[in-house]
């Protein structure tokens, strides 16, 4: 896994010793999509320490507090869609990182899932062509437990687990074909998402398969090399939804689903490290 060939850090200013922290296991990286949202959820940190990038992704440092104990975090944009997210998660993990929880938005599947709720991912649709390129098909992309339980409990803590849904989403390449229905596939796509909503997926987003692709493919690597709780990768994903099933954007609840999953994402990270320590 970690040879000449595989290594390449292009994308991110950063050092090893950058991304060390919490006994060995390292920081607690939090990957929104956007560098913007990267920095509010750094807002929150204390300590905080910016290296910025020539191409705007900047990697926020710091520290969050919890029960005394002093948390090393970190939060950086993993841009749009999975070809994106495998850039930066590769080097996240080749500086050392092994904890990383994804934010975002989605879409709607179904009338249940409101605009304005919010959606622990336990599973992915492979719906995209990046992490193909790691595993076949018929490999699943599913999210670490350690992760998905720790948001079940921050939701709870802080009264959230009414519109919170837990299951599988779906991960797509094509947001305007696949999702809206635009150029001429658009009777296949829209015979695609049926499907989906006829098989109980919950919402549509661009990042999540390969964020768990690729943390299984190096979580086997390390535990080759050391069988300890510092030698594992955990990835788990917190996504507000902001369009309803019939693909309408619901404009005046995203900003308040968008700061729950903040929110959210700091007090999972709160408790999955009290949990490791």
């Amino acid at each position: 896994m970690k040879n000449s060939k595989t290594i390449r850090i292009a994308h991110i200013n950063a050092t090893p010793q950058d991304l060390a922290g919490n006994n060995g296991i390292g920081r607690y990286v939090i990957m929104p999509g956007s560098d913007g949202r990267a920095k509010e959820i750094a807002e929150h940190f204390d300590n905080l320490q910016v290296k910025t990038h020539e191409r705007g992704i900047h990697l926020y440092l710091g520290t969050l507090q919890a029960d005394g104990e002093i948390i090393d975090v970190a939060a950086i944009g993993s841009g749009m869609g999975c070809s994106s997210m495998e850039i930066y998660l590769h080097e996240l993990f080749h500086l050392g990182a092994k904890r990383f929880l994804r934010i975002g938005t989605a879409g709607s599947l179904q009338s249940w899932v409101k605009p304005g709720d919010l959606v622990n991912v336990q599973a992915a649709v492979r719906d995209e062509n990046t992490s193909l390129r790691y595993l076949p098909p018929e490999f699943p992309a599913v999210a670490s437990l350690e992760v998905t339980s720790a948001i079940l409990l921050a939701a709870e803590q802080l009264n959230l687990f009414d519109n919170m849904h837990t299951g599988v989403v779906h991960c797509k390449s094509a947001l305007y074909a696949r999702e809206f229905g635009v150029g001429p596939l658009r009777l296949e796509n829209e015979t695609y998402l049926n499907l989906l909503h006829q098989s109980g997926v919950l919402a549509s987003e661009m990042e999540t398969a390969t964020l768990f692709i690729q943390a299984q493919i190096y979580n086997h690597a390390l535990q080759l090399e050391a069988h300890s709780p510092s030698g594992r990768v955990f990835a788990g994903a917190v996504l507000g939804v902001v369009a309803d099933a019939e693909m309408g954007y619901a404009t005046g609840k995203a900003p308040k689903v968008v700061e729950q999953t903040i929110e959210l994402a700091l007090e999972t990270v709160r408790i999955l490290a009290l949990q490791e320590m």
